[in-house]
């Protein structure tokens, strides 16, 4: 069976690059940071470089830029995850720009009040970052916790989408 062909580009954001991957229906298969960013290096699919596909990297540029109603639009398709894991990022695409949900929120959303830890490995492993907006889940307690891609990149998102972010660029080690 051949693997689909997946269209590839890259931003420039104020907190690192951003690789954007997309199918030929310009749906996104995945977003995320290009450094250190193990699933982005594991995609098994030909990659080709292409220009803005489907319109969605202009859609992420405007997301940088303040325009965070953007995302909502954006059209995913999760061809990786288990039903369980494609529960939650569904869920998480719910979570309300400049808002965030708990794990134990998420867990009881979706029906499975005990399947809180699952949650979180749910989440740690959306293929889609920023779009599928596991950033804004947070602690019980509220306190920022586990973010692939690192906390500082999610404090920075969670600044940005409260209308809090600086022009700043976060220095990542």
């Amino acid at each position: 069976m051949n693997e689909p062909t997946l269209l590839l580009d890259h931003i420039e954001t104020p907190i690192g690059r951003l690789a954007v991957i997309a199918d030929e229906d310009g749906k996104l298969r995945a977003v995320g940071w290009t450094d250190g960013h193990p699933r982005m290096e594991r995609l098994h699919a030909s990659l080709r470089p292409t220009s803005n596909p489907g319109g969605l990297t202009a859609a992420l540029r405007a997301y940088f830029a303040g325009d965070l109603t953007v995302l909502d639009s954006l059209p995913a398709a999760f061809a990786v995850g288990s039903h369980f894991q494609r529960t939650v990022w569904h869920s998480l695409r719910q979570i309300p720009c400049g808002e965030t949900r708990s794990y134990r929120d998420i867990a009881r959303l979706i029906g499975k009040p005990a399947a809180v830890r699952a949650v979180g490995r749910a989440a740690g492993a959306n293929p889609i970052a920023v779009v599928v907006p596991c950033h804004r889940v947070v602690g019980s307690d509220g306190s920022l916790t586990g973010y692939g891609a690192g906390i500082e990149r999610k404090s920075w998102l969670l600044a940005h989408e409260r209308g809090g972010h600086s022009a700043v660029q976060v220095v990542l080690c």
